[in-house]
């Protein structure tokens, strides 16, 4: 089979660009051999390819995210239970807007250090006695602080703020709230860079510039070790945030990174 591809999605920043390839992939697949696969055995697929062909042991988020995700919202996914529940997000209405900086700094999930952090995640798991870290508690991790070691520590406290944080954010959009979400999106940063080691310099100065020029919040996106950065961003400061951005990497005498307004599009789909 030979295939002509186009695409937008930089590979290797954190975008999910190979989540995208496969989803497309399947789609394409899927129609023209008339399989009638739904769109969760399509995912199931793309993150079969990711873990056996690719040898990088991806979840399933990005397939899902791909194939399920609905314009102008965001997706809640449960990935125990394969459940995923659109949420309105508001953005428009609250005048904000979401910026993407590609920082240049190039990742690859197959390199180790997600499977790391994975080996990581499962050994807090067993320590802690639940079957996954979203079975914790804070005060269970306290409790055994001591028997799981500092870096163990580190990698299941930001694993179980983060999945608190990401309901946190559900709570408020739904509430009409998506302006006080930007201190959850920083403080995800802030864990992703401090507990769960996967941020890099370039990323850092990324999110402090955007914060610091008016920015609601900003973190790292992607499965670490580079990528891009997202920003929350009040309509009226989008130049401000930008120039922020490009005038860091300026005075480090580098050239400055793509900065991007995105909104979230419909899922992947036939076009003709």
């Amino acid at each position: 089979m030979s295939l002509a591809i186009a695409s937008d999605v930089p590979p290797g920043a954190g975008l999910s660009s190979s989540a995208a390839l496969e989803s497309a992939t399947a789609l394409a697949l899927n129609d023209l051999a008339d399989l009638r696969l739904n769109r969760h055995q399509l995912a199931a697929a793309g993150r079969r390819a990711e873990n056996e062909m690719v040898g990088a042991l991806t979840g399933i988020l990005d397939q899902l995210a791909s194939l399920l995700s609905p314009s102008d919202a965001a997706l809640l996914l449960d990935c125990r239970g394969g459940e995923a529940t659109p949420v309105a997000l508001g953005f428009a209405a609250a005048g904000l807007a979401v910026l993407v900086a590609v920082s240049g700094v190039h990742h690859n999930l197959a390199d180790g250090g997600y499977a790391q952090r994975r080996a990581q995640c499962e050994i807090a798991a067993q320590v802690l006695g639940v079957p996954a870290l979203r079975d914790a508690s804070a005060a269970l991790l306290e409790a055994r602080r001591e028997r799981l070691g500092p870096l163990v520590h580190r990698r299941a406290r930001h694993v179980i703020t983060e999945n608190a944080r990401v309901l946190d954010t559900v709570r408020l959009v739904r509430e009409g709230e998506a302006r006080e979400i930007g201190g959850l999106i920083t403080a995800s940063h802030a864990s992703l860079r401090d507990d769960f080691e996967v941020s890099v310099p370039e990323l850092d100065a990324i999110v402090e510039a955007a914060v610091g020029a008016g920015a609601l919040g900003a973190r790292r996106v992607g499965g670490g070790f580079g990528g891009s950065a997202l920003a929350l961003v009040p309509r009226e400061l989008l130049p401000q945030v930008r120039d922020a951005i490009s005038g860091t990497f300026a005075a480090r005498g580098v050239p400055a990174p793509p900065v991007v307004e995105v909104v979230p599009s419909a899922p992947g789909h036939r076009e003709a």
